[in-house]
């Protein structure tokens, strides 16, 4: 039925937004390839590979999800509500796993950015925080904390994988016309499983490196000052075009979350690539 083009529900706000959104994935493509072969390829740094990969794996999970919202609804009435319903829940969870597999890569980039600080020199006279410093300071405790902060998101986007359809299944599949009837472990009607990984965790993670730009602009001057905004600037945005997206279905205004969300993302992935096409940092 989808290759035939005999389309039940995709009408052209649909379109719209479904082609914004493969402007994104292509761009997303771009972005990796440039930062592959561009930087880590010619400075063999580390940041590099993690900020490359990253939109890899952004660039997988939204193929994911476009397939979930524009094409397996399609699906209805080919096959029992169950078995497309089950369908729906595994393309949701890889487009899930692919988001964090790209948090994991962003844990990558913080540790990266974060951890070379601890080496600068150490004023004898803070006493207190001697020690603590000179821990850090140790080449094994500082490669272990980044290990460990690339392994928590891959933990969870394993448990998305894995987690129950009583805690992770979307609430409007228990209604017309999928109706599966399947009892859901909800927080304030969202499901409990959705809740912590999206509501809690995700916002936690990705709010760092937006912060950690800003920071490291405030601390560094000249070339180094810019991309480190620009690049805070552009993350910034792009968190609030993925929140616009949830926000305005929520509210019912479907035809801005067709075009806004997407609108917005472009604008941060252009001005992410403004920022990194500044030096290499330092």
């Amino acid at each position: 039925m989808i290759f035939q083009g005999n389309f039940q529900y995709f009408d052209i706000w649909d379109s719209i937004e479904s082609g914004l959104y493969y402007a994104i994935v292509g761009f997303y493509f771009l972005i990796f390839a440039y930062l592959l072969l561009m930087r880590f390829r010619t400075s063999k740094k580390i940041y590099w590979l993690y900020f490359s990969l990253l939109f890899l794996c952004l660039a997988a999970g939204r193929v994911f999800f476009i397939i979930y919202y524009f094409y397996f609804p399609e699906l209805l009435g080919t096959m029992t509500n169950l078995e497309l319903v089950g369908l729906l829940n595994i393309q949701y969870r890889f487009a899930t796993f692919s988001t964090w597999l790209g948090i994991a890569c962003l844990m990558g980039v913080f540790g990266t950015l974060i951890f070379p600080s601890f080496t600068e020199e150490v004023n004898p006279s803070e006493k207190e925080d001697l020690k603590f410093k000179m821990f850090l300071r140790k080449n094994h405790v500082r490669i272990s904390l980044k290990i460990l902060l690339i392994l928590f998101p891959i933990v969870i986007g394993i448990l998305a994988l894995t987690l129950p359809d009583s805690l992770f299944m979307d609430p409007d599949f228990n209604e017309a016309p999928y109706s599966v009837g399947i009892e859901l472990i909800t927080i304030y009607g969202y499901p409990a499983g959705r809740f912590v990984l999206n509501i809690i965790l995700l916002p936690l993670m990705v709010l760092v490196i937006p912060i950690l730009f800003v920071y490291l602009a405030l601390k560094t001057f000249g070339v180094l000052r810019r991309s480190y905004a620009l690049n805070a600037i552009g993350f910034f945005i792009y968190f609030i075009g993925r929140i616009t997206q949830g926000l305005m279905d929520t509210l019912g205004f479907y035809h801005v979350r067709a075009i806004l969300s997407p609108l917005l993302i472009l604008l941060a992935l252009l001005i992410i690539v403004i920022g990194n096409h500044y030096e290499q940092l330092k």
